[in-house]
């Protein structure tokens, strides 16, 4: 498994990304509105780190791992197959991919297709 996209959300936008710049060589983009106003670095390996606020009050903080994928809908119903909940179906973003969203053990993960 290869993870494509690592999202963090959380109420101290510019705290995380200062923590992250200061301590390695990322930097990170001015907010991407596709993102939900996220700011995001490209990583080395071809992956992405984006770090972006709540978008509502009752979305809590999160560290949320998307996994790259061919087949996003097939990837996605095995997992809800196998007992994980579906918290997001599959979505493109135009331009930038598909996603999907789903919990499992209190945790959050994510499929990816590029």
């Amino acid at each position: 498994m290869q993870v494509r996209f690592l999202e963090i959300v959380t109420p101290d936008v510019d705290g995380t990304i200062s923590i992250f710049e200061r301590s390695s060589p990322v930097k990170f983009s001015d907010p991407v509105a596709e993102f939900g106003n996220a700011r995001i670095a490209e990583m080395p390996d071809g992956g992405q780190v984006s770090i972006r606020a709540p978008m509502h009050d009752a979305e809590a903080p999160v560290t949320r791992t998307y996994f790259l994928t061919d087949d996003i809908e097939t990837a996605t119903e095995k997992a809800v197959a196998a007992g994980a909940e579906l918290a997001h179906p599959v979505l493109e973003i135009p331009g930038r991919g598909k996603f999907s969203i789903f919990f499992h053990g209190e945790n959050q993960f994510g499929y990816w297709q590029d």
